[in-house]
């Protein structure tokens, strides 16, 4: 839902950022900001910084910036919608009802019966494990040395020998026979009317990102058959955009998320303490799936069983999660079966060396390649050079597939010329990568003196939003349009406005931007690092520089432009203007 910038500037001003994320983490004062060890990545020395006075956070070890909504939407993993929700809540702001039309409300209420009658179900499962006829769904999980807290955590039942009983229940709770059967809990038999597929069977509730009860796996107990049965895909139940465990994983903060292939490995994970583990939802990994997880980390550990089956779902897992941008890694779980079974026979601490020592999807790829040819036979090992100079194909980007190249043919004794060579006749044949290209002379320059130009820009706009006072002196010298880089330009448009207004609200302008990755980089423009030593003579000569390495930058870009651009010429002739201005000036950064 869209909320107007006021209302959100409202819920921000009224949201302290030094005491919403102290409400998360052990904040300490030194200075004129706040510090601590940073809740988004590892580290033992404090680099995450909270500015009250800019209302923004930065973090100096990787990067983070932000303000107190894309705070809390990264540490809960919310959208920006429901970051403003939470917030609004927090402080007692009340958000104005969406409006609907008819059909939307209808299937509104629809999908809110739809997850009513879910958690009445869970409710049912839950209290059934726990009645004398759950004692067979007890014994069970004992022999799989689940704890009490454990099952509570994830809300294990049991559904009862007979597919009516469950019906009835919810019969008598007032859900129609239609909802029941719209959220796959029963369906129609023409000799018992509607009955559950649920019976005899240990059930695991499925819940959503928000921990909300859409679906279920049931375990039967005993030999029938199917050994595992899921919920249908319903309208609030789609297995390819949901994963087992994601609820409570998304805030693991352990720096990878751990995929498994059933519930028990996950429980077993979570029981354990690896709590971002997950698990597909009985059908292979998906690409909707591993885009899901891309919103939660950027690490992915396959703990697939090591059988024959379990390595084909992890060669087509490694070409999922790459495909998505991710990095895969491999768990090894021999000799054993699965998550599960390892941690019963070696435990917690065997494992997280495991998860330390996790192979590298593209070794693990080259390693079960090999074991497909006789190495001994000269012919067999050729042919596998050549597959492996084919899977260094899929690499587009250059310099990750030399990297590539040359540790395997370390690591497989294979000149790194001869393998190159072996790349690019490849290549050539079926025209994909295309060998290095040495940058011709004039190129890093060229680059660098982009790089130093954003730079200086990104400079002064942190030394404005850490010392406004200095925005008067230099207003007559830059204006938005020599920031030459789009978003910068937005954030200096807003920025300069409210202070020729009188406002000072940095971190109102990082809610202006939709996308994350925007808010994210608009954070970081206002905290890119700047010296505090040295003497003001000598603070006032590197404002200076910066001032003029964006004017003179601003003028080149414009100069490049003319002819193209209506606007450049307007900002050629102001731009060499102020660069002769600026070259006799001096500009004091002490008061008045």
């Amino acid at each position: 839902m869209y909320y107007p910038e006021e209302l959100v500037e409202e819920i921000r001003s009224k949201n302290d950022i030094v005491d919403v994320v102290s409400g998360y983490v052990r904040l300490q004062k030194k200075g004129g900001n706040y510090w601590a060890c940073c809740p988004f990545h590892n580290e033992n020395t404090p680099s995450f910084s909270v500015s009250g006075a800019k209302q923004m956070y930065h973090c100096f070890g990787c990067g983070v910036s932000g303000n107190v909504f894309t705070f809390v939407m990264k540490y809960e993993n919310f959208s920006f919608p429901e970051a403003v929700r939470y917030l609004a809540e927090r402080v007692g702001v009340n958000l104005p009802e969406a409006e609907y039309t008819e059909e939307q409300k209808q299937r509104a209420n629809r999908r809110a019966r739809l997850m009513e009658v879910n958690r009445e179900a869970a409710k049912f499962f839950y209290y059934q494990l726990r009645s004398p006829q759950g004692a067979v769904g007890n014994k069970y999980l004992a022999k799989r040395e689940l704890s009490e807290e454990t099952m509570q955590r994830f809300g294990l039942g049991y559904a009862g020998k007979n597919g009516t009983d469950l019906v009835r229940y919810l019969r008598q709770k007032g859900f129609e026979d239609d909802i029941i059967k719209g959220a796959g809990l029963a369906s129609y038999s023409e000799k018992y009317g509607l009955v559950s597929q649920f019976w005899n069977r240990v059930m695991y509730p499925i819940q959503d990102i928000n921990g909300r009860v859409i679906g279920f796996g049931g375990r039967v107990m005993g030999e029938g058959e199917p050994k595992y049965l899921n919920s249908p895909e319903t309208e609030v139940f789609d297995k390819r955009r949901n994963l087992y465990g994601l609820n409570f994983a998304r805030t693991a903060r352990s720096g990878n998320i751990i995929l498994c292939e059933g519930y028990m490995d996950v429980i077993s994970m979570h029981q354990a303490g690896f709590t971002q583990a997950v698990a597909s939802l009985g059908t292979a990994f998906t690409q909707e799936q591993a885009n899901l997880l891309r919103k939660y980390t950027d690490t992915v550990l396959l703990a697939y069983d090591s059988d024959g089956a379990g390595v084909k779902a992890a060669l087509r897992g490694i070409g999922i999660l790459r495909e998505a941008g991710l990095t895969g890694k491999v768990i090894d779980m021999r000799p054993h079966k699965d998550p599960d079974e390892f941690m019963k026979a070696l435990g917690k601490e065997a494992f997280q060396e495991r998860i330390n020592r996790a192979e590298n999807s593209f070794y693990f790829e080259i390693r079960i390649l090999e074991g497909q040819f006789d190495m001994s036979d000269p012919e067999s090992k050729t042919r596998f050079h050549r597959e492996i100079a084919k899977k260094l194909c899929q690499f587009s980007e250059a310099v990750e597939r030399e990297n590539y190249l040359q540790a395997i043919a370390e690591k497989y004794f294979i000149g790194v010329e001869n393998l190159r060579k072996l790349v690019i006749s490849y290549a050539g044949e079926t025209g994909g990568v295309k060998p290095i290209e040495r940058p011709k002379s004039g190129i890093h320059q060229k680059n660098n003196a982009e790089e130093n130009g954003k730079r200086a820009q990104r400079l002064l706009l942190t030394w404005i939003t850490d010392e406004p006072e200095v925005y008067p002196k230099i207003k007559k010298y830059i204006n938005p349009g020599d920031f030459t880089e789009e978003l910068y330009r937005k954030a200096a448009e807003k920025l300069f406005r409210d202070l020729d207004n009188g406002i000072f609200r940095p971190a109102d302008i990082i809610s202006t931007f939709e996308e994350e990755e925007e808010q994210r980089a608009v954070g970081e423009l206002f905290n890119t690092g700047l010296s505090q030593n040295g003497m003001e003579k000598d603070r006032e000569q590197a404002f200076h520089d910066i001032v003029l390495a964006v004017k003179k930058n601003s003028y080149e870009y414009f100069s490049q432009r003319l002819g193209s651009d209506v606007n450049a010429l307007n900002q050629v002739i102001e731009g060499k203007k102020a660069l002769e201005e600026l070259a006799r000036t001096h500009i004091s950064l002490s008061e008045g």
